[in-house]
């Protein structure tokens, strides 16, 4: 861990700087149950050893200390793009999504009630958008932005300066490809497919796509034809396994090493279509029932 804190050196202007960078390193690698308290990330009790100097000097390098967290992070970036193992290139993917922390009280920046999906539920919370580069076989962090609720800006979700979270999310997507995290798509849940923002901003960027759809989310289409992905995906043919009609089968390839064989299907939904810039896409492990949480 020396070698690679000293890469971050030239970055901060005293020893004191640089000996808490170390222990903020230290801590948010050690094996313990909660990380993200001031205490914890400095292996104090919590609360009780909140006043111990290590706390003490750990808060102030975090919140008062003058050093440029950006800077810290395009080096992470660069170390990462030099090393073989970890090099962006052009197979990978850059992964959209958003995580969210309760919060208590109302004096905290970009603190609100808002849904958080860590909890599942709306609460008073942080949210924080990220973005992150895979190609499979390794996965790192790119970058990061905190989320605003609307009522913290003057003309609420009209102001000028008031950012929704695809927004963000677009924003920091390009800002990985500037920085040389190069992919053949950007990835994103289905919170995201909802913002014409979003793709706008993707299309200008030069970054294809590929977004989860809510299943009962409608579109403008001639009577007689689907109006919804899951009418969509009713529509297509499908027998058995011997005869799969419009499906074809896939392997799924899982973190832990196992595979699944799932099916998978081009669908038309309104400009949607095999033949079409966008496509829509069906991956389902049963085309005959398409169970709601496998599908």
């Amino acid at each position: 861990m020396e070698d690679y804190a000293a890469r971050f050196d030239d970055l901060f202007f005293s020893l004191a700087q640089r000996r808490g960078f170390r222990e903020y390193l230290t801590g948010l690698l050690a094996p313990r149950e909660r990380n993200k308290t001031i205490t914890c990330l400095a292996g104090a009790e919590p609360v009780a050893g909140a006043g111990i100097p290590g706390v003490q000097r750990l808060q102030f390098f975090l919140s008062e200390s003058p050093w440029e967290a950006e800077q810290i992070n395009d080096r992470r970036l660069e170390l990462l793009r030099e090393q073989p193992a970890t090099a962006p290139h052009d197979g990978g993917v850059i992964v959209i999504d958003d995580s969210g922390d309760r919060k208590d009280g109302t004096a905290t920046a970009h603190v609100g009630r808002q849904w958080l999906g860590r909890l599942g539920k709306t609460d008073n919370g942080i949210v924080t958008v990220t973005t992150v580069w895979t190609d499979g076989r390794v996965y790192y962090p790119l970058h990061t932005t905190p989320y605003t609720p609307a009522h913290h800006f003057t003309h609420g979700r009209s102001d000028p300066a008031f950012r929704t979270k695809p927004r963000l999310a677009a924003a920091l997507a390009t800002r990985g490809k500037k920085s040389g995290f190069s992919c053949r798509a950007v990835v994103a849940d289905c919170a995201y497919s909802v913002s014409d923002d979003w793709y706008l901003a993707l299309r200008e960027a030069g970054l294809a796509y590929v977004v989860a759809l809510k299943p009962h989310r409608g579109t403008w289409a001639p009577a007689d034809h689907p109006h919804t992905p899951i009418e969509a995906a009713h529509a297509l043919t499908w027998r058995d396994a011997e005869s799969p009609g419009d499906w074809t089968p896939v392997e799924r390839h899982f973190r832990d090493g196992h595979t699944e064989t799932w099916w998978a299907a081009d669908a038309r939904l309104g400009g949607y279509g095999p033949d079409s810039p966008c496509r829509l896409v069906v991956a389902t492990t049963d085309p005959a029932g398409l169970p709601e949480k496998a599908t």
